[in-house]
């Protein structure tokens, strides 16, 4: 089964928690804080293994959570960093952030790798917050949650060469012919709904992969169809064949077939307009094939004078080969790889540091009795301290003071007693206190 989209959700690691310690030796007396700091949490990391050709694997796991950081210790030593959680994609992947919108990484080589979530930072022990008025603190401080996002992956085939036409033209029989692929091939529409990859030997020492794309029909760029589903995967091929059948079947016209999938073509992606293309006339061993190419050709060559038009049959063989060496010949003359946009290393951590004034902003409003306060800077803080003692207690009331708080909850009416709520923590006022 082939797999060419997929919706994940990834957690970079949790830092470790800073640790509250103090070095109790006998021959050292009041020897001062010894509490080291947490390991950072991993990362996860995507990477390209040439060796997978679907997004199969990621149907059967969809989460995908890197290890927190380990807690920091006693005697001044730091907790270990996480190691990070590397996945597996195959080559031209797209990564997008599926809340946002935004394309995170286009990787198309092997070894290219991209960081979508970030492990959070460890907390810091209490050697970090001694001071000359408080030598022995305990203050330390939780690990910084990674960061946690949902993902969808957009598979877009690698292949040099794509088989482009309506539904039945004989793009998997072409396939079967010219390569050892072996695609279901069948006389009815849509016979092929996922691609096909085929590698084509043409003989001396050249070889291309080809592949069989799914069907088109008209209004495939607004998704109709098969739609979006088969146009994502021509973007990535160097060369386009156009197959047409050139006998007329159901009735169909040739000249209005090719027209209209260079139309659906040029709509999804204006690029894929200006993409080198060869018209594979097939079915050239049918009744009024011959007088079919002629009319096509001569209404071509009156848009696009550049399209060469190759006559083939696939059940026969006729021009196959002459088809193979064309297409070939124009692979050697373009680029190795079309353009992909470049890997977009996932933004670093959003810092909040705003001017002074917008960063210290609070606001705060009534819930009943009691008295909410919203502020980013304070539940940060809050998240990241430890507050089941008297230093983190301390800490914290000063940061109210000095933000306004304290004025701003009198000048509401808070008195002795008010439950004040910040985040998820409650406490009560206490006025003419230096804490709550």
């Amino acid at each position: 089964m082939f797999v060419d989209t997929a919706k994940i959700y990834v957690k970079g690691g949790d830092g470790g928690d800073g640790l509250i310690s103090f070095r109790r030796e006998k021959y050292v007396p009041e020897g001062g804080p010894a509490g080291g700091d947490g390991g950072k949490g991993g990362d996860v990391i995507f990477r390209v293994d040439e060796g997978l050709r679907t997004l199969m694997d990621f149907r059967y796991q969809r989460h995908f959570k890197a290890q927190r950081g380990e807690k920091g210790k006693n005697k001044s030593r730091h907790g270990a960093n996480a190691e990070n959680m590397v996945v597996r994609i195959p080559p031209g992947t797209v990564v997008v952030d599926d809340d946002s919108g935004e394309v995170l990484a286009d990787l198309t080589r092997h070894g290219q790798q991209v960081v979508v979530a970030r492990g959070g930072r460890g907390g810091r022990g209490n050697i970090r917050f001694a001071t000359p008025n408080n030598p022995a603190p305990e203050l330390a401080e939780n690990g910084e949650e990674g960061q946690e996002r949902y993902i969808t992956l957009e598979l877009k085939v690698m292949a040099d060469v794509g088989l482009v036409g309506f539904p039945s033209v004989g793009k998997s029989t072409l396939l079967s012919v010219v390569s050892a692929a072996k695609p279901k091939i069948g006389a009815y529409h849509f016979t092929t709904i996922t691609p096909n990859l085929g590698v084509v030997d043409v003989g001396e020492g050249r070889s291309f992969v080809m592949a069989d794309l799914p069907g088109l029909i008209e209004g495939a760029h607004e998704g109709v169809g098969l739609g979006h589903e088969f146009l994502r995967h021509v973007e990535r091929t160097r060369v386009i064949v156009h197959v047409v059948d050139m006998a007329g079947s159901e009735g169909r016209d040739p000249f209005e077939d090719w027209q209209k999938i260079n139309d659906e073509l040029k709509l999804y992606n204006e690029q894929l307009s200006e993409r080198p293309q060869i018209v594979a006339a097939n079915k050239m061993d049918m009744p009024e094939a011959q007088e079919n190419l002629e009319r096509f050709s001569e209404q071509v060559r009156e848009l696009r004078p550049d399209i060469e038009i190759m006559p083939i049959s696939s059940l026969t063989r006729q021009g196959v080969q002459e088809l193979l060496y064309r297409t070939a010949d124009i692979l050697e003359q373009i680029p190795e790889e079309t353009a992909v946009e470049e890997v977009a290393e996932v933004e670093e951590r959003k810092v909040y540091k705003l001017d002074k004034k917008e960063d210290d902003s609070f606001r705060i409003v009534r819930d009943n009795d009691v008295y909410v306060v919203e502020s980013a800077k304070i539940e940060r803080m809050m998240k990241r301290m430890q507050l089941n003692s008297h230093d983190a207690i301390l800490k914290l009331a000063r940061t109210l003071r000095h933000m306004g708080v304290d004025d701003a909850l009198r000048q509401r009416g808070a008195e002795d007693g008010t439950i004040v709520r910040i985040g998820d923590f409650e406490f009560e006022f206490v006025e003419g206190s230096s804490y709550y």
